[in-house]
């Protein structure tokens, strides 16, 4: 009883904070300008090339970037460089990023005086309004004494990469979700790749909490090597977010139908959301490859987290047999807070289950 009693806590926290973030007039809602273009064909060819689902278009291989770094702080353990690269997508994807998001830039905390093939590394992704680098250096902070280095990417549309127009994290159009998405994707599997052939680490690993989860599924799914592939509260699917979870408070729904409207396109709102299903399916990450090495894949879970529901979790595992998930008690807003050491756990447990580079 006592459980059950906490649970709701724990789920009413996250509906509190989601009506205060969401439904008050604070802040603007996502996507108050709209689908992203004049008509939904263009949107809808978009998409689909930022998520290529055919068994041809998967597992393409990763550009090599080449970051310039400089040194913001070392000591006699560890280092922290700071470093900036142009993104590797294509360019017509990155004709379509905002300017501002065309530069990509991380942070990468070393541990000093171990060979790199000897050492992993883990590229951190961004949640739902995590702009800075903050938050993930202190998650992967205290695995430098494990000889696990920690590799923070900014996102686009985020933090010095955000539009001058975009308030917060309020993406201003749904094709800026898809974008962010395929962006998020090449960068990080870029990095991976210069991880490995450039700077000879012996294990790689990809993380992220709820919607930095879903890229990190995606990228352990798409990286043609193994990697470990740690996705914390995060779907399945941004449809869960956006049209089942407390993010559909958030969302500009009326802006969408005028847009259609103008387009001489009538839709009721409940037609308007369907059509969102429609084209946030194409996130679905159940429809991606099972990564190279499930055994490496840990999801964690909240037990009461009112963003995402179980059902969504399960049916990732179930898509990737081999994968595991564990349980944390509590919210999203609390979990994402207060299970550090659990994140922490699943990361060197995901890597234990890689073998060293010398032996692929």
């Amino acid at each position: 009883m006592v459980t059950i009693k906490l649970g709701m806590v724990h789920y009413v926290i996250d509906h509190v904070y989601g009506a205060f973030m969401h439904r008050t007039k604070l802040s603007p809602q996502f996507f108050s300008r709209g689908w992203g273009g004049p008509k939904l064909e263009l949107l809808e060819r978009m998409a689909k090339k930022l998520f290529p689902l055919d068994v041809e278009g998967q597992n393409w291989p990763p550009a090599l970037v080449r970051p310039v770094w400089r040194t913001i702080w070392e000591t006699k353990t560890a280092c922290l460089r700071e470093g900036v690269f142009q993104t590797p997508c294509d360019d017509e994807l990155t004709a379509a990023l905002p300017p501002e998001s065309r530069t990509a830039r991380v942070a990468w905390l070393v541990p000093k005086n171990v060979p790199p093939q000897k050492m992993a590394c883990v590229v951190h992704l961004a949640g739902t309004g995590d702009h800075t680098y903050d938050r993930r250096l202190r998650l992967g902070g205290p695995l430098v004494k494990q000889n696990i280095a920690t590799m923070v990417l900014e996102s686009p549309f985020y933090g010095q990469r955000r539009p001058f127009l975009q308030r917060g994290a309020r993406l201003l159009c749904v094709s800026d979700l898809l974008l962010l998405g395929r962006a998020t994707i090449e960068e990080s599997r870029s990095l991976i790749h210069w991880l490995d052939i450039e700077e000879g680490f012996g294990k790689m690993g990809v993380c992220g909490l709820s919607m930095g989860g879903v890229h990190a599924s995606m990228v352990g799914s798409l990286h043609p090597t193994p990697v470990a592939t740690l996705p914390f509260l995060s779907p399945h699917s941004a449809v869960v977010a956006f049209c089942e979870g407390i993010l559909k408070y958030g969302t500009a729904w009326e802006a969408l139908r005028e847009e259609l409207a103008a387009e001489k396109i009538t839709m009721t709102l409940e037609e308007v959301r369907e059509r969102m299903r429609n084209v946030l399916s194409l996130t679905d990450v159940t429809r991606f490859p099972i990564p190279k090495n499930p055994d490496a894949v840990i999801f964690v879970a909240a037990t009461d987290d009112g963003y995402i529901p179980k059902h969504s979790v399960l049916e990732l595992q179930k898509a990737w047999p081999g994968s595991e998930v564990r349980w944390v008690t509590g919210g999203h807003v609390s979990s994402y807070i207060l299970h550090n050491g659990e994140f922490r756990r699943a990361i060197v447990d995901g890597l234990d289950r890689l073998n060293w580079k010398e032996s692929w």
